[in-house]
């Protein structure tokens, strides 16, 4: 049988590992100060960040994206799965959590907008 995952949005960004990391969410500051989150490695090309999850503690390498889920848990994802399962959601939340065959619907009104303002277009 097959599934296909519902449509959430969640919270995240990319580790960069050092001092250039320009985002710190507030989820993630009030996970470190808990201990729930910590760095290993610190200062080297083999820093990682640790998370401590429900199956034990999970490890983020730099360029990985920390995820902050639907019920506040925190788990990191390499890069080419997370952009494979996720979009940047829109401004509009029931937008992002409207989906029509798989495509996000403000997705389908970029490209309905796109063929209504293009010239000799048949709709």
């Amino acid at each position: 049988m097959k599934y296909r995952k519902k449509p959430v949005v969640i919270e995240a960004f990319r580790w960069t590992g050092g001092p250039d990391q320009e985002e710190d969410p507030s989820w993630i500051v009030e996970a470190i100060k808990k201990g729930e989150v910590w760095f290993e490695n610190i200062g080297t090309p083999d820093v990682q960040c640790c998370i401590k999850t429900l199956e034990g503690t999970m490890t983020a390498s730099v360029g990985d994206y920390i995820i902050c889920g639907i019920k506040g848990e925190i788990y990191p994802c390499k890069p080419d799965i997370f952009e494979a399962t996720y979009e940047q959601a829109g401004n509009s939340k029931l937008a992002a959590a409207i989906h029509i065959d798989g495509v996000a619907i403000d997705r389908l009104c970029d490209e309905i907008k796109k063929a209504i303002e293009t010239p000799n277009c048949i709709y």
